[in-house]
């Protein structure tokens, strides 16, 4: 998907047939040969491939899938994402999400934006179907900016448009503030008044596994769906360390009431008054 492949274009390009390359995919032939011709031709690594040690993902389309594939099966979502995990944002996010993804790009890249929406809807649908225990960190610093710029792809938006982006935001932070009041089963969110690293991460824990998937793309403010390179592991060392940051902001954030009043006093300070 990253490369722009369709399968049977894979399949010419490694003078395969489709069915021997879906073998492939599952698993079913084992042919180093093959295997390394499959690597050159997607420009990653054999290790990569195999989803051995580390894969480096430097496409958007790729990483969101990649993300869609470990937490389909998921039992827990551990996530630092801005202003919120995607899993839990509103339908009418999903909608201006669209336009905000095709303000930050050329309109040749109009459809590799479109790609990634249909992925994370797919995301999304799966969430809500299978329930997995999520717990998402928010910091109070995104919803603040959040509230007071909305969501935008560019600088030079018209007035109304700002607006009416400064208005999905605040009814966007009203919902996290229900989530944090009448919070469905399994979803725990925590917002954080210090800190917290810059770059997104996630952890998916399925059974005695877990996956780490660090992100240099942005779904939020000013989106980059573009550049970058994201990270995916099962090193114990790198979950070890990313789970003990996820455990100390966990423990100093607000959760329940309290952080509901704290993002209510930041809709009030910061949030468009209601047209």
């Amino acid at each position: 998907m990253g490369r722009a492949l369709s399968p049977e274009d894979l399949a010419a390009r490694l003078g395969i047939s489709r069915a021997a390359l879906y073998r492939a995919e599952k698993g079913e032939i084992a042919k180093i040969e093959m295997l390394t011709a499959i690597a050159d031709e997607l420009h990653i690594s054999l290790p990569s491939l195999l989803g051995v040690g580390i894969e480096y993902v430097d496409s958007a389309v790729s990483f969101f899938e990649r993300m869609r594939q470990i937490e389909e099966d998921s039992d827990q979502i551990i996530g630092l994402f801005s202003p919120i995990s995607y899993l839990v944002t509103t339908s009418g996010y999903d909608q201006v999400l669209a336009e905000v993804m095709r303000e930050s790009v050329a309109p040749a890249q109009y459809d590799e934006a479109d790609r990634i929406l249909s992925i994370l809807l797919k995301r999304k649908e799966r969430f809500a179907a299978r329930r997995p225990l999520l717990a998402s960190i928010i910091a109070d610093a995104d919803i603040e900016k959040f509230l007071r710029e909305g969501l935008v792809g560019r600088s030079d938006l018209d007035p109304d448009t700002l607006t009416a982006r400064r208005h999905m935001a605040l009814r966007e932070a009203r919902h996290i503030s229900r989530i944090l009041r009448e919070p469905d089963i399994g979803i725990q969110v925590g917002v954080a008044r210090e800190p917290i690293p810059s770059t997104s991460f996630q952890i998916v824990r399925k059974g005695a596994e877990s996956t780490l998937t660090i992100s240099p793309f942005r779904l939020g403010h000013n989106p980059n769906i573009r550049l970058g390179v994201g990270l995916i592991t099962s090193a114990p060392e790198a979950l070890e360390l990313h789970e003990n940051i996820a455990k100390q902001l966990w423990a100093t954030s607000l959760k329940g009431m309290e952080a509901a009043d704290h993002v209510d006093a930041l809709i009030a300070k910061y949030g468009i008054g209601t047209p």
